[in-house]
């Protein structure tokens, strides 16, 4: 059964950095894509970025673009997401998503569509930005 765990979260002063990871285990996505969605309260979900695992391949939303930087480790199983120049507006809880089997193309779709068919999500870790 795969699982994604999430871990990093946490208050963050505007300006600040913050380093979210999520960790799979029971399953591989090496050849899929792995991202990460937000939700902030009264809001709808976003998703923020994706890495398809088998290029290194990574796709931004406008919204983060040039601030946050996805990343895998496929040895690990792990994704990260380094968030930087954080803003009160980003401010949510951070979903680690995975689907493996595929595409970049789909990868890139996730993010502008802001949705995965299939696929699995974490729990859910929280990042408040301070003003």
């Amino acid at each position: 059964q795969v699982q994604l765990e999430e871990f990093g979260g946490g208050s963050v002063q505007a300006g600040g950095s913050v380093r979210l990871s999520c960790a799979a285990s029971g399953g591989t996505f090496s050849s899929g894509c792995m991202g990460w969605f937000r939700q902030a309260p009264g809001k709808e979900r976003e998703a923020v970025a994706s890495i398809y695992g088998g290029s290194g391949s990574t796709f931004y939303s406008d919204s983060v673009k040039g601030r946050f930087t996805i990343s895998q480790d496929n040895a690990k199983k792990t994704v990260y997401l380094q968030m930087n120049s954080l803003k009160p507006e980003d401010s949510a809880t951070y979903y680690c998503a995975a689907r493996n089997w595929a595409s970049a193309g789909y990868c890139r779709q996730m993010v502008t569509s802001n949705e995965m068919n299939g696929g699995y999500w974490g729990q859910g870790t929280q990042v408040t930005v301070s003003s």
